[in-house]
C-alpha cells in the first residue's frame, strides 16, 4: 500500500526486518556539507542545527536509526562500562555513521546499513552513542565486519571529528570518547536504544491519556 502523506522519518520508518545486524538508517547529512541538518521532531522536515565549526567535515554519511532514542538503557551502558557519573542519554534518536566508497549527494534519504561497531560519546555528561556501519552492498566497504578492521587512519578521522564538532572558540570541548566498541556490543545499543524508544512511547500514551 502506498501512503498519501510523508512518513515521519524517526517514527514512520521501521528499522528493519533484519536489525540489528542490518538497519535501515536516515540520513541527514553527507560529505561534504558545512551545514549540520537533523530532522524536526516535530514535523520531520530536515532543519539547519548549525553551521559546522571550522573545517569539521562529516566523515561518513550520517544519520539515525529510526524508532530508536538514547534514554536510561543508553545511558546505563554507558555508566557501567566508563565508570563515569552519566546523567542521561541525551534524548535523540540513535546516531550512525555509515561508510561507502559512493558519493551520496544528499540527506534526507533512507538506506540499509551494517553495523560494525560505535563510539560512546559522552557529551556534556549525557550518553551520544555513535554507531559505525557500511552501506549493504557497497563493494569497498562490505569486506569490513568489525570496527577495528578499518584502516587506522579513518578511525581516527571519526574520533578527531566528535572531539571536535561541537567546540566553540575559548570554550572547553563538550564531547569525550569513553571507549570504543565492536559489532556485538553496536547490536547492544541498538537494542537498547529500541527499547528506549518504546519505553517513550509508552509514556506519551500514558500522559496523553490514550
Amino acid at each position: 500500500m502506498f501512503r498519501i502523506n510523508k512518513a515521519h522519518p524517526w517514527h514512520g520508518i521501521s528499522a528493519g526486518d533484519s536489525f540489528p545486524n542490518e538497519v535501515t538508517v536516515f540520513i541527514e547529512i553527507v560529505p561534504p556539507d558545512t551545514v549540520k541538518y537533523e530532522v524536526d521532531k516535530d514535523t520531520g522536515y530536515l532543519k539547519i542545527d548549525r553551521p559546522q565549526q571550522y573545517s569539521n567535515v562529516v566523515p561518513a554519511n550520517y544519520g539515525f536509526v529510526p524508532q530508536t532514542y538514547c534514554a536510561s538503557r543508553v545511558a546505563e551502558r554507558a555508566r557501567v562500562k566508563s565508570g563515569r557519573p552519566i546523567t542521561a542519554g541525551d534524548g535523540d534518536p540513535l546516531d550512525i555513521l555509515v561508510l561507502s566508497e559512493h558519493h551520496i549527494p544528499r540527506g534526507d534519504i533512507i538506506l540499509k546499513a551494517k553495523p560494525i561497531g560505535g563510539f560512546c560519546l559522552i557529551d556534556s555528561g549525557e550518553a551520544d552513542d555513535k554507531i559505525i556501519a557500511t552501506l549493504i552492498g557497497d563493494k569497498v566497504y562490505e569486506q569490513y565486519h568489525e570496527i577495528a578492521e578499518l584502516p587506522k587512519g579513518v578511525i581516527a578521522r571519526f574520533e578527531h571529528y566528535f572531539l571536535t564538532y561541537k567546540n566553540m572558540p575559548g570554550e572547553p570541548g563538550r564531547c569525550d570518547i569513553a571507549y570504543s566498541y565492536g559489532r556485538e556490543e553496536a547490536y547492544d545499543i541498538i537494542q537498547a536504544a529500541m527499547a528506549d524508544y518504546q519505553e517513550l512511547l509508552t509514556t506519551i500514551e500514558v500522559t496523553s491519556g490514550m
